[in-house]
């Protein structure tokens, strides 16, 4: 089996670490295993370097957010293949192998693993998406057969990726700090180069979504950082007929996608124009 890096960002999660962390060293016993903390205030660093102390951390001076600090992650990898989790994910003992047979093919940028989420006694799964260009922006939602290998993206939470791909391409963009978005304009960056995004089921890890960005944020900011960073989305990748259509279908969104969220569409538009001198044309 090839050797891996497993990258997790970190922010004032010690308590996840300490639940997740030894169900990704079970499944991972090979493995380089890289924390990168994001300037937590909480005791992370202290107990990864009592508890775990093979465990190599990249610490940031400053909080950078997920994606800066996923960059800085599989920068410091050793190995081209590099496996992104969220500190809140904790794999399955078998996932590795399904995972990173993959790679064997030459244009795989990236695999995403199969996500269980048991909540309220109720036990979900994602991981795979389809997508659409729809009323002038791009529609994700999760595909409803999760036992296929098409996916239109891969969910930075849990996947595997070829780390040369993702530096070649200037790893994840801070244009959507703090959160959302990041891992869908990636992998449409990649799919621009041919390179090829999967889904693997076989591959299982359980992952209580949410986990750090609900104590981050409320949930009024996290709708609010989704619809900006969806109108930035479009506004950095989309061309031509279809880059018309969203502006066609502005005015429409500027009433009624703005009463139906109570005024944030609005706001999250207004924030986008403002990040608009910070977009990088692939």
């Amino acid at each position: 089996m090839k050797k891996v890096s497993v990258v997790i960002p970190n922010y004032n999660g010690q308590h996840l670490l300490e639940k997740n962390l030894p169900a990704v060293i079970s499944a991972c016993p090979q493995a380089e295993i890289i924390v990168v903390d994001d300037a937590s205030k909480d005791n992370s660093i202290k107990f990864l370097t009592k508890t775990y102390p093979k465990v190599k951390i990249v610490s940031n001076k400053i909080n950078q957010r997920f994606a800066l600090s996923c960059n800085k992650g599989v920068k410091a990898a050793k190995h081209n293949i590099v496996i992104l989790l969220n500190n809140d994910v904790a794999p399955q003992k078998d996932f590795l192998k399904s995972l990173i047979k993959h790679f064997q093919n030459q244009q795989i940028f990236a695999v995403g693993c199969l996500e269980i989420q048991t909540k309220d006694s109720k036990q979900t799964i994602s991981g795979r998406s389809t997508c659409q260009f729809k009323r002038g922006f791009l529609i994700h939602q999760k595909a409803k057969n999760q036992n296929k290998q098409a996916t239109c993206w891969a969910t930075a939470g849990s996947m595997a990726l070829d780390r040369q791909k993702y530096l070649d391409l200037g790893g994840m963009d801070s244009l959507f700090a703090p959160a959302y978005w990041e891992d869908i304009d990636l992998s449409w960056r990649a799919k621009q180069k041919n390179w090829q995004i999967l889904f693997e089921p076989k591959s299982k890890v359980y992952h209580n979504h949410e986990t750090t960005n609900l104590q981050v944020f409320n949930k009024t900011n996290i709708q609010l950082m989704a619809l900006r960073n969806q109108i930035l989305f479009v506004w950095k990748n989309i061309k031509g007929l279809q880059l018309i259509k969203h502006f066609l279908w502005l005015p429409y969104h500027l009433i009624f996608t703005t009463i139906r969220t109570k005024g944030i569409f609005l706001l999250a538009l207004i924030q986008a124009i403002l990040r608009i001198n910070k977009i990088k044309k692939s």
